[in-house]
């Protein structure tokens, strides 16, 4: 496995943790419970760093097939817009549609701003990663 990639995984694992926990289980706690949709009263916290390790592989794995040329972070930026579109409507579109949630509305923002954060972040982290990408292949 590169070095490149590897990094790249990290790129997205370390902020998305450090924010998917405080967000969920420090900040917006009291808000999350208030939607009634997140009723396990002990989360399964590796299973959900598990999740976060299959996207930053897959994420890690897709971005050199999209940057082609131009300024790392701008594209890395443009790439975690789209998969955090992406991401958005399999976990709020998608299980909004299948889950009773209290306040739908301000579940969507809540969720957009997460993911907003989450990828407004890691993408250009990946992008810096692999900078010298027209280089060094992935």
């Amino acid at each position: 496995m590169k070095k490149g990639f590897v990094l790249a995984v990290f790129a997205y694992l370390v902020p998305t943790f450090i924010l998917g926990a405080s967000w969920h289980f420090l900040f917006f706690r009291e808000l999350y419970d208030s939607f009634g949709i997140y009723n396990r009263p002990d989360p399964i916290i590796p299973m959900g760093f598990g999740s976060m390790v299959i996207q930053g592989l897959i994420l890690a794995y897709l971005y050199p097939f999209y940057f082609h040329s131009g300024s790392p972070i701008r594209r890395g930026f443009q790439f975690g817009v789209i998969m955090g579109l992406f991401l958005f409507s399999v976990s709020t579109i998608a299980n909004t549609a299948k889950i009773q949630v209290s306040n739908t509305g301000l579940w969507f923002a809540v969720q957009a701003a997460f993911h907003f954060i989450q990828f407004g972040v890691t993408g250009p982290l990946i992008g810096l990663v692999y900078r010298n990408l027209r280089n060094s292949p992935a």
